[in-house]
C-alpha cells in the first residue's frame, strides 16, 4: 500500500503569498514523512484563491525527492499540445516518475474556458490519445475536437508518464480500464462503494487485457495525536457537513486506527491511497503529516 499526498490548491480567505508558503511547508512535511508521491489539482475561473497546477507543482518539486509526482489535468479544458508541453516540462523538473491524474470535469469552468460540456467524453478520449503520442515524441495533426497541424513537443519525458483516470460512473470506470494506466476512486466513496467500484474496475481491466499500474483511492484524512483529538475533529467535520461527504468516507483517527483502516483497502484491491487533509489549521496539518509518516511505515512494513 502506497500513501501519497494531494495538496489542496484552493485556499480561500488567505493572502496568496501566505497560501504558497503554507503549501511549501506542507510539501516539505510530506517529503519528510516519506510519502510515496505528491499531487496537486486542476480548476479554473475560480472566485477564490486557487493555485494553478503547473507553476504550483514546479515550486513544490523543489521540496520533493526522487519519488513520483504529478498533477490533475482536466483534459477537455486543455489544448492537448499545451497540456503535453506542461507535462514534458514538469517531468523534466521532477526527479522521479511523473503521473497525470485526469477526469472529465464539470461545472461552470467549462463555459469560462470556452469548452463545450456536451462533448466532454469524446474530447477527453481524443485528448488522452493525442497527449500520449506527443509525449512519445511523435508529430501529430488532428481535425477532430481539437484542430491543429504537425505539432511536436520538447522536452519529452525520459520515462513513460502514467495516466490515472478518476471516475465514479460505470461508463467512466470502464473507460479508465480501456484507455488509462490506473484508476482513481473519488473521495466521497464509502468503504462499501469503494469495494464495489474497485471490483468493477479490476474486472474491466482484466477484460481489456490492461493490468493497471495503480488502483488508487482519494481519502480526506486527519491523523490525530490521541482519541480525544480524533473525536473533536470528527465531531466538527460531522457537524459542518464536511464537503457533503458521508462520515464513513473520512479517515479521522490515531496512528494505530488509521493504519488499520487504510490497510483494509488493500483487501479490496487498492494499491494507493491519495490523502488530502480535511483541516485547515497549518499546525494541525503539519503535525498530522508527521504522524502520517508512521502510518505509511506501518503499511509498508
Amino acid at each position: 500500500m502506497r500513501i501519497s499526498a494531494s495538496l489542496t490548491s484552493s485556499l480561500p480567505g488567505i493572502d496568496p503569498r501566505l497560501a504558497v508558503r503554507n503549501a511549501v511547508a506542507r510539501a516539505r512535511a510530506a517529503n519528510d514523512a516519506g510519502l510515496d508521491a505528491i499531487f496537486v489539482g486542476d480548476h479554473h475561473a475560480n472566485k477564490e484563491t486557487y493555485l494553478q497546477n503547473t507553476p504550483f507543482l514546479g515550486r513544490l518539486l523543489a521540496e520533493w525527492g526522487d519519488r513520483p509526482a504529478g498533477c490533475l489535468f482536466l483534459f477537455p479544458l486543455w489544448n492537448p499540445v499545451l497540456l503535453a508541453e506542461q507535462v514534458g516540462t514538469l517531468a523534466a523538473i521532477a526527479s522521479g516518475r511523473f503521473i497525470v491524474q485526469t477526469g472529465l470535469g464539470a461545472g461552470p469552468e467549462f463555459p469560462a474556458m470556452g469548452a463545450d460540456p456536451r462533448t466532454r467524453p469524446s474530447a477527453f478520449e481524443e485528448g488522452v490519445a493525442i497527449v500520449r503520442r506527443l509525449l512519445a515524441g511523435e508529430t501529430v495533426s488532428s481535425d477532430g475536437r481539437f484542430r491543429f497541424e504537425k505539432a511536436r513537443i520538447a522536452p519529452t519525458p525520459q520515462e513513460p508518464v502514467e495516466i490515472w483516470i478518476g471516475a465514479s460512473a460505470d461508463v467512466g470506470i470502464d473507460r479508465a480500464a480501456r484507455i488509462g494506466d490506473g484508476w482513481l476512486g473519488a473521495p466521497h466513496l464509502t468503504p462499501d462503494h469503494a469495494r464495489d467500484q474497485a471490483a468493477r474496475y479490476l474486472d474491466a481491466a482484466a477484460r481489456e487485457g490492461r493490468p493497471p499500474t495503480a488502483v488508487a483511492l482519494r481519502r480526506d484524512v486527519y491523523i490525530a495525536a490521541d482519541e480525544k483529538e480524533a473525536a473533536a475533529v470528527r465531531d466538527h467535520a460531522t457537524a459542518s457537513g464536511y464537503r457533503r461527504m458521508p462520515p464513513s468516507a473520512l479517515v479521522i483517527a490515531t496512528i494505530d486506527r488509521a493504519a488499520d483502516e487504510l490497510r483494509s483497502y488493500t483487501q479490496m484491491g487498492y494499491t494507493d491511497i491519495v490523502i488530502r487533509h480535511l483541516v485547515d489549521d497549518q499546525s494541525q496539518v503539519l503535525a498530522s503529516y508527521q504522524r502520517l509518516g508512521e502510518v505509511r511505515r506501518r503499511l509498508a512494513g
